[in-house]
């Protein structure tokens, strides 16, 4: 990212604080969630019930179709070739022995590719969905080890890999920056995310933490780590004429049609991007180079393309998480309250992205503190550019933090539940906004019972059974509540009493099609069978991102806004001899299958009455929501509290999480089995930061050397304890639905609560993820 886009967005950072503090100061009614959704008050209608999820028969009967599953008449296969130096320019890239191997329908280059604009990098403008602004496949100059410099295309799947084989390249290798050693030593830029600094500082904190009678100090690092999604990254694609078919695994279906577009010199509408089932996605099914160069490749051969990256090809490829290193500090008097919250440290991006690690944004608002510093700096290295992978920021942030808490607890000698309620802020201690829900203390005492916390000692080293060391720990994770702008959706109803939800929204496992057909039911007064919910297809209405747990709010708000449009319309069409005459869309609900007046039940007319009526088979209507103004009224955030215990052998340092229980505070439940299923995926990621991932940099080469799941560990089942989950089901007033996201609130915390556990067994503080045997002997 050049000089300027940084400048253009501390400008936008500007103007967005200035509206902010105004929406702050507005009335609630004003607001977005001003008024409660009324279906927080509903009891008994689909909300709340553990319906498995819809699309499981189709999965189980092999009947969902993945990215890799679409046919297409004349399709070939294709293989990518990747480079192998850091930074420099391709000399030679001889592909003759390639074009000729058996089945080799062409090879395509950066000589013969289509020319394209360059990508817009997510975050720049509103649709905008690239890793990076990097060129695809446009020049002769290579920006990391691993760019794509070639995509061979053949009848087989089988011919394009052995025909890779077979190109030769050499290079003229230009000076790069691998090393994170030597881009700190070229020096720190203010890190930038969502439009603003990543920087906080409310009073003297360097001088309240000298003063403060107790102190912790103390670095932590955590390591790169990759995007391991069990469906590998594919596209299935081909162009009908001027228009371009995009079969795609992705999160942000709508983004993406509008970035190709923009890089093809073609009108959005003529790009069609679908994704009805995608394999995980965890931030990394967005919009990398792979899917540009197969439809740049299949209007070279003027043949559909099917390109699915081989594991190896996803390290080269898609992002994942950079690493960081971390000073928190902490100043507190004798009783626990903290005078100073100080976290700092250095992240590494490249030089064509726009996502610094993010490590602080929990500590915005997780704790009171009378002054508090907060900075991340960045710096530069030539490699792969970094994205969002769960909780970015606040998986390793909570790490870092949550280690310094216990830290000062064990100081103080105050049991370290104890010291984070006392610590426990009533507002929001960076922007001074009221919480618009909280019960993260129950969701502490309700699980420090259920966990059996009471039986802790608190001296590590002194519980033993046998060669095992025995400890316990905990942390506390938050993540906040995010809607982003652009959600759409519309409504088609029909006589019969059935409704059709269409809106570019996306399934990646999580269960959002039945939680929102749940949802969409109890919206429209509807049984959950006369609901059809559609999404992952960007000719549907809105812009909806699946990330940041945002999704839920997103299309929660969009349905919202296309049922208000929905009454409006069926009250024009009841007339005078309605039951309903007279009425406002305000004054009126949807329940057994139709419309009634909230205060006046017995004023309720059927769909099927109001449509027979105005004689007509069906109605529909399409809205925006409203602009997701309620984040600057409200502090608005799911919160944790996590439990772990661990086994330690004392002989040979090996690792056992033995239990875990996670306690969480996520507003109302909209499925209990499918939020069951997240929370336990997300500590699941959450033991695999702690105890395993970790990508293997060669930082004199710039190289990914662990490219595959033999070498890069992440949790089988032998890892994975019993782990119980519990939440408090208490709805948030201010939220669509009375939800909030959990997507990624079951990672935060749970490196900490590890580690946390491992010190209380063994006694040695592990600041260095992740928390191998080696570490501990």
């Amino acid at each position: 990212m050049s000089i300027y886009q940084d400048a253009k967005q501390a400008v936008g950072g500007v103007v967005q604080g200035a509206m902010a503090k105004a929406v702050a100061l507005a009335p609630d009614s004003w607001v977005p969630g001003g008024v409660p959704d009324p279906l927080i008050r509903q009891q008994h209608g689909e909300i709340g019930k553990p319906v498995s999820r819809i699309d499981g028969p189709l999965k189980v009967a092999g009947k969902a179709r993945f990215a890799a599953e679409f046919p297409m008449e004349g399709m070939v296969y294709a293989a990518l070739a990747y480079s192998t130096i850091a930074k420099g320019r391709i000399v030679t890239l001889d592909t003759a022995l390639a074009e000729a191997a058996p089945g080799v329908v062409a090879v395509v280059t950066h000589r013969n590719m289509p020319r394209l604009n360059a990508p817009p990098p997510f975050m720049s403008q509103p649709k905008a969905a690239s890793g990076d602004d990097i060129p695809v496949m446009q020049d002769d100059v290579v920006h990391w080890n691993g760019q794509p410099i070639a995509i061979i295309l053949a009848e087989t799947q089988e011919q394009a890999d052995h025909a890779k084989s077979l190109i030769h390249v050499s290079y003229a290798a230009e000076p790069a920056t691998t090393a994170f050693a030597d881009a700190r030593a070229a020096g720190t830029r203010q890190g930038m995310f969502q439009g603003g600094p990543l920087r906080d500082e409310i009073g003297e904190a360097g001088e309240a933490f000298a003063a403060a009678p107790l102190t912790v100090d103390a670095i932590y690092r955590t390591p790169r780590h990759n995007h391991n999604a069990i469906e590998l990254h594919a596209v299935t694609c081909g162009w009908e004429g001027d228009t371009l078919r995009v079969h795609d695994a992705s999160q942000l279906v709508a983004h993406t049609a509008w970035t190709i577009a923009e890089m093809f010199g073609i009108k959005e509408e003529q790009v069609l991007v679908t994704s009805p089932f995608v394999g995980g996605g965890f931030g990394g099914k967005c919009l990398w180079q792979h899917q540009t160069l197969a439809a740049g490749a299949a209007k070279v051969v003027g043949r559909p393309v099917r390109l699915v990256l081989s594991r190896e090809g996803v390290y080269r490829v898609v992002g994942g998480r950079s690493l960081t290193e971390q000073r928190v500090a902490l100043g507190a008097d004798h009783d626990g309250k903290l005078k100073a919250l100080i976290h700092t440290g250095v992240t590494a991006k490249t030089p064509d992205n726009a996502m610094p690690e993010p490590f602080i944004l929990q500590s915005r608002s997780a704790y009171a503190s009378e002054t508090v510093l907060l900075d991340v700096q960045t710096v530069e290295v030539d490699m792969l550019a970094n994205t969002f992978m769960r909780a970015p920021g606040e998986a390793v942030g909570t790490f870092a933090l949550e280690c310094a808490v216990d830290e000062l607890a064990e100081a103080l000698g105050i049991d370290p539940i104890e010291l984070r309620l006392r610590n426990e802020p009533e507002k929001d201690p960076t922007t001074g906004l009221p919480f618009s829900s909280c019960d993260i203390v129950k969701a502490w005492r309700d699980g420090a019972e259920r966990f059996g916390w009471d039986r802790r000692n608190p001296v590590p080293r002194s519980v033993r059974e046998g060669e095992w060391l025995v400890g316990m720990g905990c942390a506390k994770g938050t993540y906040p509540y995010h809607r982003m702008p652009g959600g759409a959706a519309r409504i088609t109803l029909t006589r019969d009493g059935h409704a059709t939800i269409d809106i570019a929204a996306h399934e990646m496992g999580m269960g959002t099609a039945t939680a929102q057909t749940q949802a969409s039911a109890d919206r429209l007064g509807l049984p959950a069978e006369a609901i059809t919910f559609n999404y992952g297809d960007s000719t549907l209405p809105g812009t909806v991102l699946a990330g940041g747990s945002q999704q839920t709010a997103s299309i929660g708000a969009s349905v919202i806004a296309a049922h208000r449009a929905l009454v409006a319309q069926l009250l024009k069409l009841a007339g005078n001899d309605s039951p309903l005459a007279g009425l406002k869309a305000e004054e009126v609900g949807s329940w057994n299958g139709g419309l009634g007046k909230y205060d006046d039940p017995a004023r309720h007319e059927t769909y099927a009455s109001i449509l027979a009526r105005a004689q007509r088979d069906s109605v529909a209507v399409e809205a925006e929501a409203a602009a997701p103004v309620e984040l600057q009224h409200w502090s608005m955030h799911s919160h944790s509290a996590m439990f772990c215990e661990v086994r330690v052998n004392a002989i040979t340092g090996e690792i056992r999480v033995s239990r875990i229980l996670g306690s969480f505070d996520c507003g109302r439940i909209l499925n209990p089995k499918t939020a069951t299923s997240q929370f336990k995926g997300g500590i699941i990621m959450g033991l695999g930061l702690a105890l395993m991932e970790e990508t293997a940099f060669d930082e004199r080469k710039g190289r990914v050397m662990n490219a595959n799941l033999a070498d890069y560990h992440v949790p089988v089942q032998m890892d994975v304890p019993e782990i119980e989950v519990m939440w408090t089901d208490i709805p948030d007033p201010h939220s669509p639905m009375g939800a909030r996201g959990i997507g990624e609130i079951g990672i935060t915390g749970t490196g900490a609560a590890v580690a946390n556990a491992v010190y209380n067994a063994t006694g040695k503080r592990i600041r260095d993820l992740p928390i191998t045997l080696d570490k501990l002997l």
